[in-house]
């Protein structure tokens, strides 16, 4: 006698399923590698390199350009001038019958009377400097003011030591570290130095002052090439002669810095911070000089 056993659908399943594998027409998969791109990733990078533009660059001023006068009267100067953007110079007296200077000093009362200020003329201070504060406890003080008016970097020359602290800071405030170059025999006059500074410490960058390099003797291209992906901001200035450390200080564009190689490097690395115009002369009648620069800039910028 003939005995059926039950059918274990389970197993019928899986054996018409396998069947129905073999009959699919073969297609050979290429084996993924480092080298196989990621369209979608792809995609993402060219969408954003069509979208950067250099007309979005941020042209402001280093408040220093003003120090000689009261914070307020270089608030009118800046504005003035068709500037919305600023480098605050910490210690600039306050004026418009405000105590003390512009600071870490400030009380909180004097603090907001100059951000409503700031307001009321539509100007925003995007960072502060240069300054080389002696410890922590300061640099947290300063952290503190830069974050109260939304800064985007502080504009410094560290101690060695302070280093890792400042860069742990500036993680936790979310606000970046970019390290200034003054004329030799300064610490920080060649980027291998602020590189130095860079290497572990990501929110470790470069104030790149192109003046500065060039009366140091250094190509300020070669400069910006070797800081690359570091830079937070720029100086701009002129001068009348390279490689002087005592080189006059000229109007941009009209001195001996080829600055046209310098938009162009910067445009080809997509930077994305801001200019600060610094005038170190004519300091009781520099609003022309100021003026002057933003022209030359915009006129670089739409050349490229």
């Amino acid at each position: 006698m003939l005995i059926l056993k039950p059918i274990d659908m389970r197993q019928f399943t899986s054996c018409c399923l396998v069947s129905l594998a073999l009959l699919q027409p073969f297609h050979p998969v290429a084996p993924a590698s480092a080298s196989t791109p990621n369209t979608k990733d792809s995609l993402t990078a060219s969408s954003a390199a069509s979208l950067y533009s250099p007309k979005d660059w941020k042209i402001g001023v280093q408040m220093w350009t003003f120090h000689f006068v009261p914070f307020v009267q270089a608030l009118d100067k800046a504005d003035s001038s068709g500037i919305k953007y600023l480098e605050a110079f910490p210690n600039q007296t306050l004026g418009g019958g405000m105590p003390g200077t512009f600071g870490i000093g400030m009380a909180d009362s004097t603090r907001e009377k100059v951000r409503q200020l700031l307001q009321s003329r539509g100007i925003h201070i995007y960072a502060m400097g240069v300054i080389t504060p002696h410890s922590i406890d300061e640099w947290k003080k300063y952290f503190d003011l830069a974050k109260y008016y939304g800064m985007s970097y502080i504009t410094c020359e560290p101690l060695k030591n302070q280093w890792d602290a400042i860069d742990s800071l500036a993680g936790i405030y979310h606000i970046n570290i970019a390290i200034h170059d003054h004329p030799k025999p300064n610490v920080y006059w060649h980027p291998d130095s602020v590189l130095a500074a860079v290497k572990g410490h990501q929110h470790i960058g470069s104030c790149a002052d192109i003046g500065h390099w060039a009366r140091n003797g250094l190509d300020p291209v070669a400069c910006l090439k070797e800081l690359e992906g570091h830079i937070y901001g720029v100086h701009l200035k002129d001068i009348d002669t390279l490689g002087k450390t005592k080189a006059k200080d000229m109007v941009v564009g009209t001195g001996a810095i080829n600055y046209p190689p310098v938009f162009e490097e910067l445009k080809r690395q997509h930077f994305n911070g801001y200019f600060s115009i610094e005038r170190e002369d004519n300091w009781y009648n520099n609003v022309p000089d100021v003026i002057a620069t933003v022209k030359f800039f915009n006129e670089q910028v739409s050349k490229l």
